[in-house]
């Protein structure tokens, strides 16, 4: 009896293996949401989305702590966000809100259109936009183009990160990590039919009160609500002032290859004197630039992968075409230097140099123009970018003519007019502190006026002494006490360094000050 018992007994091991061979039809856990998933897959033009009940919504952040433990992200990583939404009724009472939001998996995505090296795509059957981390260089670009603050960077990977809506879940049939932790059923999926919302984006529908305008990505989340919205609605931290991140390896990448342009450009009618040296300086800024570029990669050997997002990346765009600038410009360079190349060669590589250097200061522009925020709008950053080539490229024009005995004036008026041009738009941005809407011009004047004061002031107080310490220089060359030649060389050398951290500081106020869209926040 007992050896017959013991034919018919199996180990723990062998029940669990027989269990998970079997053929269920759905998860175990299915009962308990199988409710909010839709009865069958997206058809042709259809994709899944996000639909939130704000009703039920309690802001409880169960949603934001298993995607956290079950996508097993970074202890500061989220992929889902809380925020909340404040008002007054038409009839006095208050209105408190709390909302659930991830990635919207967008019609038309921003983060996909930006990116450089094709790491994001949207799925055909679908509609996920899903972040393919093998092909990442860490850029961060998806990040600053994406106006719901959704990509998210790990350091401890080098690469941005992102909700994929738990496909493979979804591919089994079970729901997605938020939609299954929410314990009042305010989460769940849908499925929508992608034109009509791209279209109903377009024609200017709102998606969420507080939220940035959904023409941009035509973004697929259905935010339900049965109670009436008061008009004006804001959320929590509408009106915080939190600077954004510096970005140093970019702001010495930009300031140092627009002065590159800046220094090709005025070798060209500098003479046979100093076109060299110009040449020679313009070369190793560049050369600088581009260096400090690849430190802000998370992963800088695959940056060679860049071109393949020629077709729609503006950063794209910009690797390539400094990528030839930095051929044709050391080419030039080398004939500068050697007196046997013929001018008509020279002249050529001169104006070769400067134009594409010129393009590529313009995909620059284009880079920042292209996320949709205020502070980065084209006329701004066109003046911005374009003032420092022409300003701080006269600069160094300016400081080598006097250590070769020439006091250039015209070097000079285009430094005043470049740098100068600077900081009327710098003090017109900040008259926008008088606004009476918390407007995204009016909190960028706000941080540069005080969490960002003591760098605004430095800026400032930077250029204005090194213009003034250029033009009493250029003055006393002409007057009867001009200094030795020595002194004039330290004096201008010292005019050209405060300049330089003048820009420096601008470029960082560049990135800091800037007002970024996102969804509703919270208060902390």
């Amino acid at each position: 009896m007992l050896l017959k018992e013991q034919g018919t007994l199996q180990t723990p091991v062998g029940v669990f293996s027989a269990k998970h061979a079997s053929t269920a039809v759905e998860p175990e856990q299915a009962k308990f949401y199988k409710q909010l998933l839709p009865l069958s897959k997206p058809g042709e033009g259809e994709q899944y989305a996000f639909k939130v009940d704000l009703d039920k919504c309690t802001g409880c952040k169960s949603c934001v702590s298993a995607c956290h433990s079950l996508n097993g992200l970074d202890t500061d990583e989220t992929w889902r966000d809380v925020g909340t939404l404040h008002g007054v009724d038409l009839a006095g009472a208050s209105y408190t809100q709390t909302v659930t939001s991830a990635c919207h998996h967008c019609a038309d995505p921003a983060c996909l259109n930006g990116c450089p090296v094709l790491a994001y795509e949207k799925d055909p059957a679908t509609g996920i936009v899903r972040h393919l981390d093998d092909q990442c260089i860490g850029c961060q670009y998806c990040a600053l183009k994406c106006p719901y603050d959704v990509p998210k960077y790990s350091k401890s990977l080098g690469i941005v990160r992102k909700c994929d809506m738990c496909h493979n879940r979804l591919a089994d049939g079970e729901a997605p990590a938020c939609v299954q932790a929410c314990p009042t059923e305010a989460i769940s999926i849908t499925i929508v039919n992608t034109q009509a919302t791209l279209a109903a984006a377009r024609a200017g529908g709102e998606f969420l009160p507080a939220a940035p305008e959904a023409g941009y990505t035509a973004p697929t989340t259905q935010y339900m609500t049965e109670r009436n919205i008061p008009v004006g609605v804001e959320a929590a931290d509408h009106y915080a002032l939190e600077p954004e991140h510096g970005h140093f390896p970019l702001v010495l990448m930009l300031l140092l290859t627009q002065l590159s342009v800046g220094l090709y450009g005025f070798s060209i009618f500098a003479g046979v004197s100093l076109s060299p040296y110009l040449c020679l300086a313009g070369f190793v800024s560049m050369a600088i630039g581009l260096a400090a570029s690849t430190s802000h990669l998370g992963r800088p050997l695959g940056a060679w992968r860049a071109f393949l997002g020629l077709r729609r990346s503006w950063l794209s765009r910009e690797i390539v075409t400094f990528g030839l600038f930095s051929g044709v410009a050391a080419g030039y360079t080398l004939t500068a230097w050697l007196d046997f190349v013929p001018s008509s060669i020279r002249e050529f590589a001169a104006w070769a140099s400067f134009s594409i250097g010129l393009l590529g200061v313009f995909t620059s522009i284009m880079i920042y123009h292209d996320t949709r925020r205020d502070f980065w709008a084209f006329p701004i950053t066109a003046l911005k970018f374009f003032g420092t080539t022409l300003g701080l490229g006269a600069a160094v024009y300016w400081a080598l003519a006097v250590a070769a005995g020439e006091f250039s004036l015209i070097a000079l008026c285009f430094m005043c007019l470049g740098l100068g041009a600077k900081l009327l738009l710098e003090a017109v941005l900040l008259t926008n502190v008088k606004a009476v809407a918390m407007t995204p011009a009016r909190k960028s004047a706000l941080l540069m006026l005080y969490p960002l004061r003591a760098v605004t002031s430095l800026r400032w107080c930077a250029c204005l002494l090194g213009l003034l310490m250029a033009v009493l220089l250029q003055a006393s060359a002409v007057s009867a006490t001009s200094a030795s030649a020595a002194t004039s060389i330290v004096i201008a050398s010292l005019a050209v360094a405060t300049l330089f951290v003048s820009e420096l500081l601008e470029r960082s106020l560049f990135f800091r000050a800037v007002s970024a869209p996102k969804m509703p926040g919270g208060v902390r």
